[in-house]
């Protein structure tokens, strides 16, 4: 049997206890993880990472001189390595996403909590890592820039219209090139993402801020119009139910404890019965199968499906588990996928 590799490890973080508690902790938890080097200075680590050539960095935010996103900016074109934010502070962790990091992770308090759990947690984290596509950022405006989109014609026929989107590791990024293209009277959009508590309410404002339609945190009972997306608030199940009035959000305490919550998968279960044929759904870059069974229930209720391509995703894992289950009606690179839904939309 052929063994597996060890995944090559780079820390950088100014805290020398928490790169100690980083370091003994993955030793502890996850063997498998070979620690190449450790630094607190950003400006010394970036050299040490290029000479080095670790499999993946962890990356704090928060540090004298230099911030994470400064690094970041630096490092990715020299040396596209996948890097995981490490950090305390939810601040800015969607523009750090956006410099070229594949995912985010929480500090925990090393004190009170229980520290098995963030180290289950990142190992995973970092093994996913491993096998990710870094997409260097490319030079463009900012994303508060006007972007000129085409109108979504809304006919009678297509009135109850409806989009579903579920993404994951690299997501967040994913998800604005799409919704910054979309028009501003577009049908109602749901979005799961899979993210930690607090982080969802900041990917809607930051959609609600960067894009010409309103963007909110989903609340229990909340009505769904043109114009308005809704994102799965982390720690429920977002359903979209369907009553005489039109659709509504429910929102589920899940006790089971499940891998994800919100989980994609249930909020396209949901779709394929309150929408059927009037919806759209779209299945973006992440790792695991989560969404796959779902769009494949919107598939075969007469919905219209998207799986983003595998050149353009950061990790091809759940759009692959879609397209293998036969889910997927069609494959796009991400920057093709508005405009399709778009004139899928004005057809």
């Amino acid at each position: 049997m052929l063994k597996r590799s060890r995944t090559r490890l780079f820390i950088v973080d100014d805290s020398a206890f928490f790169t100690t508690f980083l370091s003994s902790g993955l030793a502890k938890h996850f063997p498998e993880v070979e620690i190449t080097g450790v630094e607190q200075n950003p400006s010394v680590a970036i050299k040490k990472i290029i000479a080095q050539k670790p499999d993946v960095v962890t990356l704090d935010f928060e540090m004298p001189d230099m911030n994470g996103i400064e690094l970041l900016r630096k490092l990715i074109p020299q040396y596209p390595v996948p890097v995981i934010i490490v950090s305390g502070r939810s601040v800015n962790v969607l523009e750090a996403l956006s410099a070229g990091a594949v995912d985010f992770i929480k500090k925990p308090d090393t004190k009170a909590e229980n520290p098995e759990v963030f180290f289950r947690e990142l190992s995973k984290k970092i093994e996913v890592a491993k096998g990710a596509k870094v997409i260097v950022p490319e030079k463009k405006s900012p994303l508060s820039a006007k972007i000129k989109v085409p109108s979504c014609n809304i006919t009678a026929e297509k009135k109850d219209s409806i989009i579903a989107i579920g993404s994951s590791t690299g997501g967040p990024d994913a998800l604005m090139t799409i919704l910054t293209k979309l028009p501003k009277n577009i049908p109602p959009i749901a979005i799961v993402q899979h993210m930690p508590e607090g982080f969802t309410k900041m990917l809607a404002d930051r959609i609600d801020k960067n894009c010409p339609f309103k963007a909110v945190e989903a609340k229990d009972g909340m009505r769904l119009d043109n114009g308005l997306c809704v994102v799965g608030k982390a720690g429920f199940q977002m359903k979209i139910r369907h009553d005489r009035d039109g659709y509504y959000v429910s929102l589920e305490e899940d006790k089971t404890k499940p891998l994800h919550c919100p989980s994609v998968d249930v909020l396209f279960d949901s779709v394929a019965k309150s929408a059927g044929k009037n919806a759209i759904g779209v299945i973006l870059t992440g790792m695991g199968a989560d969404g796959a069974k779902g769009l494949l229930s919107m598939k075969n209720a007469g919905a219209y499906t998207i799986g983003q391509d595998e050149k353009t995703s950061v990790v091809y894992g759940m759009p692959m588990e879609a397209f293998k289950a036969g889910a997927v009606e069609i494959q796009l690179p991400l920057n093709e996928i508005a405009e399709n839904i778009t004139k899928r939309l004005n057809s």
